[in-house]
């Protein structure tokens, strides 16, 4: 078979973030990744290049066009400019780690590396998802208000800075104590040790979900719907060019969250199911797979900027 029948979501399960990390100290050079086959890794190995290579190359084509052209260094694409920033730097400093060891079927480069992995895959993976969150609030404040008004790139340069802060208030608890970063899944890549049994991980764990999913989320969902109705009630209003240009950036940064939602949410599930349900409910091919699609996200991010900006197109 492709992936064994082993079941552990991640390797400190029912232990604290120090016997995790104890664990972790005596086994790091000589445990293999038992949990896939051979095949099942090299699958992942490849999965995982893929979204190295054009992760990373998407969202430098993002970035040269942005610097190169000046027209699109608008409010709105500061935005989007902040997640694909976050999207590139995962490519670099995250995917490529997690590509390495699947590659050589063991996590390759220690406790610290462990750390350093789960950390920023969070932060940047909260960055994103707080971007689309205000750019969800600007979308609804942008086609709600009639009045004409010059560009404002205060508000989003403190938008993309709050977005940093905010990322790392949820992702530097886990490297002071209060939960940890530990391997999971294959034992090719770390993360939050979702299935420890401890209160400081649980306690971590649901403010994490509460202020860093589920509020988002919300925020998204209520822009939207108001936005969604509004376009609705105005429907039969003969538009003008700039509105309908307005409605088109809302309709490129819906498709931007909606992709994003399917790659993350899944993951999110499986980490619940990890940390609330029963010890080794979740499988390896459970695990990666959910993993492997939060990942791609940073592929398809850049693709949706590229082909549904008419900015973009008008170059």
């Amino acid at each position: 078979m492709m992936f064994s029948e082993v079941a552990d979501f991640n390797y400190s399960s029912n232990a604290s973030g120090e016997d995790a990390f104890s664990f972790l100290d005596q086994e790091w050079s000589d445990t293999p990744a038992e949990k896939l086959s051979r095949t099942g890794l090299n699958v992942m190995s490849v999965f995982l290049g893929s979204i190295m290579i054009f992760g990373f190359l998407n969202n430098l084509i993002v970035l040269i066009l942005f610097c190169k052209f000046k027209t699109l260094r608008t409010p709105v694409n500061m935005l989007l400019l902040n997640i694909s920033v976050s999207d590139m730097l995962v490519c670099l400093f995250g995917t490529t780690l997690s590509f390495a060891s699947s590659i050589r079927g063991r996590w390759l480069v220690g406790r610290y590396g462990c750390m350093w992995y789960g950390f920023i895959n969070s932060c940047f993976g909260i960055v994103s998802l707080i971007s689309l969150a205000i750019l969800s609030n600007d979308r609804y404040s942008t086609l709600t208000i009639l009045n004409k008004r010059a560009p404002d790139y205060r508000k989003p340069l403190l938008a993309v800075g709050g977005s940093w802060l905010y990322s790392l208030l949820w992702t530097v608890p886990p490297l002071l104590g209060w939960s940890s970063y530990g391997l999971e899944g294959a034992g090719t890549s770390c993360s939050v040790t979702w299935t420890s049994r401890t209160l400081e991980s649980h306690s971590y764990i649901i403010c994490l979900f509460i202020f860093c999913l589920a509020l988002p989320v919300l925020v998204m969902v209520y822009c939207y719907g108001r936005l969604l109705y509004a376009v609705k009630q105005v429907g039969r209003i003969r538009k003008t060019a700039a509105r309908r240009r307005e409605f088109h950036i809302l309709f490129m940064v819906i498709t931007t969250v909606v992709c994003y939602l399917l790659c993350w949410m899944p993951y999110g599930v499986v980490a619940l199911m990890a940390t609330f349900g029963r010890p080794g409910i979740i499988t390896p091919i459970a695990s990666v797979v959910p993993s492997i699609l939060a990942k791609s996200s940073t592929v398809i991010n850049p693709l949706i900027y590229i082909l549904m900006n008419k900015q973009v197109s008008c170059i």
